[in-house]
C-alpha cells in the first residue's frame, strides 16, 4: 500500500473545529492513561487541577498571574515569528527589560510620584528588551545570521549578566553578605486592581495593540508579506532590513515589559531567574494559537491554569507537580500534531497526482 502526504490548499472551518477537539479529547483520554499506568485516578488529577486553579477566588487570581507573563511574552514572539524571525530570546529580553526597569527603580528618588517612576521604569524595560532583540535583528538584517541560535545565546549572557550585578555590583550592602539586589520602592511597585496586579489592564491592552497591529495596520501588512516571501517583498519594494528590526523592536520590546512586570510586581527586585522560564513556555502558546492574538490570550490563559493547577496538584496530595507537566506535555502532544493533519492530508493507496491535487 502506497502511503502519500499532500499539502492542503484549504479546509472547511467545521472540520478545522472537529480535528482540533478530537486532538483534546484523545490527549486527555491517553493523559489518563498514563496516570493510570503511574497508580494515580485520573479523574482525581483533573479535578484537582482545576479546582487548583479555578477554584478559590485567591486561585484565580494566581492563574491570571502567571498568564499575564506568558501571554505578553507570547505576542511578543507572534509579532517576531509572522515575519518567520524565530525569536528563542524572549527569556533574555525579559531579563535585560527587568534590568532596565530595575536601574530606574533604584537610581531615581523615591519621592518621585508613582504613576511617573512606573512609566520610566515601563520605558526603560522596553529599551532594553528591544535593543536586545535589535542585535540579532541587524546581524539577521545586514549578515544574514542564523536567529534562531542567536537569539538562543543571548539568553544566557543576559541571565550571567544579572547573575553578576546580583553578586557584585549592585548586591545589597545591607543583606549581610547574601548574594540580593535591593529591594524596589514603594512608589516602584506596580499597584492592583481587584487582587492582581494591574499587569492583567497591560495584558489586555497587548493583546488589542497586537490584534489591531497585525491585520490593519501598512506595517504588520509587510511584516505578514516578508514572512510569506521575502522575495515577493522585495519585489514590492519593501525595505526588508527595516521590516525585521522593527518587528524585532516591538517583539523585544514587548518582552522587555514582562521583565518590568516580574520585577515591579512579582519580585520587587531583580534575580537572575526573573524570566522564569516563560521566554521558552510561550513559544508553545503562541504557535498553537497560529500566530493570532485572541487566540493566544486564551491558550495562555488554559496552560497558566495547568502551571497553577499543577502546584496546587503538588501542595494537596503530596504529588510531584511532574504529574501536571506530564498531562501538559500529553495534551501538547496531540495538539500540536493535530496542526499536521490541518496542514497536510495523508492519502492511503494508489492515485495520480492530479486526482490527489483534486482531493487536496
Amino acid at each position: 500500500m502506497n502511503i502519500r502526504i499532500i499539502k492542503r490548499s484549504d479546509m472547511p472551518k467545521r472540520q478545522e473545529i472537529i480535528i482540533r477537539i478530537a486532538a483534546v479529547l484523545m490527549s486527555i483520554v491517553f493523559a489518563g492513561l498514563i496516570l493510570v499506568i503511574f497508580g494515580l485516578n485520573p479523574l482525581k488529577i483533573f479535578a484537582t487541577i482545576i479546582k487548583g486553579s479555578l477554584g478559590t477566588e485567591i486561585r484565580i487570581q494566581q492563574t491570571i498571574i502567571r498568564a499575564i507573563p506568558l501571554t505578553i511574552t507570547a505576542l511578543g514572539i507572534i509579532v517576531a515569528f509572522k515575519m518567520k524571525f524565530w525569536n528563542i530570546g524572549a527569556e533574555g529580553q525579559i531579563t535585560m527589560g527587568a534590568f532596565g526597569a530595575t536601574w530606574v527603580a533604584l537610581n531615581l528618588p523615591e519621592t518621585l510620584p508613582m504613576p511617573v517612576m512606573l512609566l520610566l521604569m515601563m520605558i526603560a524595560a522596553m529599551l532594553c528588551g528591544g535593543i536586545w532583540a535589535f542585535i540579532p535583528a541587524m546581524f539577521k538584517a545586514k549578515m544574514g545570521t542564523n536567529e534562531t541560535i542567536f537569539t538562543l545565546m543571548m539568553n544566557y549572557i543576559a541571565i550571567k549578566f544579572v547573575t553578576y550585578l546580583q553578586y557584585g555590583p549592585w548586591m545589597d550592602p545591607n543583606a549581610g553578605g547574601f548574594p540580593k539586589i535591593a529591594k524596589f520602592p514603594a512608589n516602584a511597585v506596580l499597584p492592583s486592581v481587584f487582587g492582581i496586579n494591574i499587569g492583567w489592564i497591560i495584558m489586555l491592552l497587548f493583546v488589542v495593540f497586537v490584534h489591531i497591529f497585525m491585520n490593519y495596520t501598512k506595517k504588520g501588512y509587510e511584516i505578514a508579506v516578508v514572512g510569506e516571501s521575502v522575495e515577493t517583498a522585495r519585489y514590492a519594494g519593501m525595505n526588508i532590513s527595516r521590516i525585521i528590526i522593527t518587528a524585532m523592536l516591538i517583539s523585544g520590546g514587548m518582552c522587555g515589559i514582562v521583565g518590568m512586570i516580574q520585577s515591579s510586581a512579582i519580585e520587587k527586585t531583580l534575580i537572575s531567574n526573573i524570566a522564569g522560564g516563560y521566554g521558552f513556555t510561550a513559544i508553545i502558546p503562541a504557535w498553537l494559537s497560529r500566530l493570532n492574538a485572541v487566540s493566544a490570550l486564551i491558550v495562555c490563559l488554559a496552560f497558566a491554569m495547568l502551571i497553577q493547577g499543577g502546584t496546587y496538584l503538588q501542595v494537596s496530595l503530596g504529588i510531584s507537580s511532574a504529574v501536571s507537566s506530564i498531562v501538559q506535555g500529553t495534551i501538547l502532544f496531540f495538539v500540536l500534531g493535530s496542526e499536521f493533519f490541518l496542514q497536510y492530508k495523508v492519502i492511503f493507496g494508489k492515485k495520480s497526482v492530479k486526482a490527489e491535487t483534486e482531493v487536496a
